[in-house]
């Protein structure tokens, strides 16, 4: 699992086809990013040793890494690896409750998990999706809500991770965080079709209905639970309408609903990988950070040691079970949204808040 040990796992292969889709976009135009023989090439002209795959995420990310063109392409990773680690890292030491050594430890053991490195490793944009919700939910507690959902707007770069995280919001009565989630998804759409034009949307359209990648299924419900066809959908549907109950439920806690909308996301959607885990690191440690009491750490705690490279290497857990580690979370903060003294705490959290 731990691809920085595998030396046979292409390093940065997922940033190496962003660059590419950024390369044939000011090369060529970016009505031609989805044109998978155009991307093949850059990628081959990058890195010849290294395969070349089709560009499937948003052009967000080929714009994102555009900037990046003119440095030689390791130069390129290494920053871009950087960036992204310190992102992360960043936004879970300003968003802390804590002070001193005890935000630095936390935010550390956040990351320390296998999926974290893998992000880092393939050059994933999990990171920033990740940092995102963490922002978000600093912003949130802060009654910012605006900045809340600029912040979230992180997961426009890969949507399918955190689906229902706006939505969570939206719920909890956050409607401005969630109209100007909305509106920076509006400019982008603009952007989208004033740069790439109705072919070059048409082409992305495409490539969205096509089969999804191998291995896409694994940290899905039907992967750990076996579940196919119209039960797979209906138990979607279910996850996905508790988790808006459950962040209704928590409203007066904005850091317990972006956890929620977080874990329900990975629960429901249809395609995920190991590095969007890394959005699993961020909704444990909005968790710690909300709830003080032993009984919640804990577990979050044996999550992370269990889940650090080395630990994991060696006492291997397929990656399906992961997803039951989801589930756990999930159902517990749906018992703490029903929990008697839930609104007792909830109020004194309000009444010290004014």
């Amino acid at each position: 699992m731990l691809d920085a040990l595998n030396r046979y796992e292409p390093i940065g292969i997922d940033f190496h086809t962003y660059l590419a889709a950024g390369v044939v976009g000011l090369h060529q135009g970016w009505a031609l990013i989805y044109d998978q023989a155009a991307v093949a090439v850059a990628q081959k002209q990058l890195v010849p040793g290294q395969i070349a795959q089709p560009f499937l995420s948003p052009p967000t990310d080929a714009w994102l890494t555009a900037p990046l063109t003119p440095l030689p392409y390791w130069l390129a990773y290494w920053t871009w690896a950087a960036f992204n680690l310190a992102a992360l890292f960043g936004a879970m030491l300003w968003a802390s409750r804590n002070s001193g050594l005890e935000r630095w430890l936390y935010a550390a053991a956040a990351l320390a998990p296998w999926w974290v490195v893998h992000a880092l490793n393939l050059g994933q944009v999990a990171p920033l999706v990740a940092a995102g919700a963490v922002l978000a939910t600093r912003f949130a507690r802060e009654r910012d809500d605006v900045a809340a959902g600029l912040a979230l707007s992180l997961l426009y770069l890969k949507p399918n991770t955190a689906l229902l995280l706006p939505f969570a919001l939206l719920v909890a009565g956050r409607y401005r965080a969630f109209a100007s989630w909305v509106g920076v998804g509006a400019v982008l759409g603009v952007a989208a079709l004033a740069s790439m034009g109705r072919d070059g949307i048409a082409a992305y359209a495409a490539q969205l209905r096509g089969a999804l990648p191998e291995g896409a299924s694994n940290l899905t419900i039907e992967g750990a639970l076996g579940v196919t066809g119209m039960a797979a959908s209906a138990l979607r549907v279910g996850i996905a309408a508790a988790t808006l109950v459950i962040a209704y439920r928590l409203r007066h806690s904005p850091g317990l609903v972006i956890a929620a909308g977080a874990m329900g996301s990975l629960l429901v959607v249809p395609y995920l990988h190991g590095s969007d885990l890394c959005l699993f690191s961020a909704a444990a440690w909005i968790v710690w950070e909300e709830k003080a009491a032993w009984a919640w750490r804990l577990p979050i705690a044996a999550s992370w040691l269990i889940s650090v490279p080395y630990v994991n290497s060696t006492t291997p857990i397929r990656l399906n079970r992961w997803t039951l580690f989801e589930v756990g979370l999930l159902l517990a903060l749906a018992i703490s949204a029903w929990w008697p003294a839930r609104r007792r705490v909830s109020e004194l959290a309000s009444a010290s808040g004014s």
